[in-house]
């Protein structure tokens, strides 16, 4: 079966139809294409963002944070419900790690701006 898709790793957004049997890809013209469409298909992943409650700021309610490294796209639902619990305190500075291993997924989930 072949699988057709729109390569993410960079502006050229290459169009690739990847063999899903054989995991032959064409269209990319970059290694990354490749790598791209062969994950996709295999174990495709994605970094979350999202925000958290933040305490000792005044007028600010939320802190930005993402996953320091993509997460199986399955466990999406699951990182999102770990952070319904999760309040942080200023003082709190970028790539400060918020949760580590969310939802057991082995990738920490760090601030994105400096409060």
């Amino acid at each position: 079966m072949i699988r057709k898709m729109i390569c993410i790793t960079c502006p050229r957004g290459c169009h690739l139809e990847v063999d899903t049997e054989t995991l032959a890809v064409r269209g990319n013209r970059c290694p990354k294409g490749e790598q791209y469409g062969k994950t996709e298909v295999t174990d495709p992943r994605r970094v979350l963002t999202s925000t958290v409650r933040l305490e000792g700021v005044p007028g600010a309610c939320r802190l930005p944070v993402k996953t320091a490294a993509p997460i199986p796209k399955g466990m999406l639902f699951a990182a999102m419900d770990a952070l319904n619990g999760v309040t942080v305190t200023a003082p709190v500075a970028v790539g400060q790690v918020v949760l580590s291993d969310i939802a057991g997924t082995g990738v920490d989930l760090v601030a994105c701006k400096q409060f």
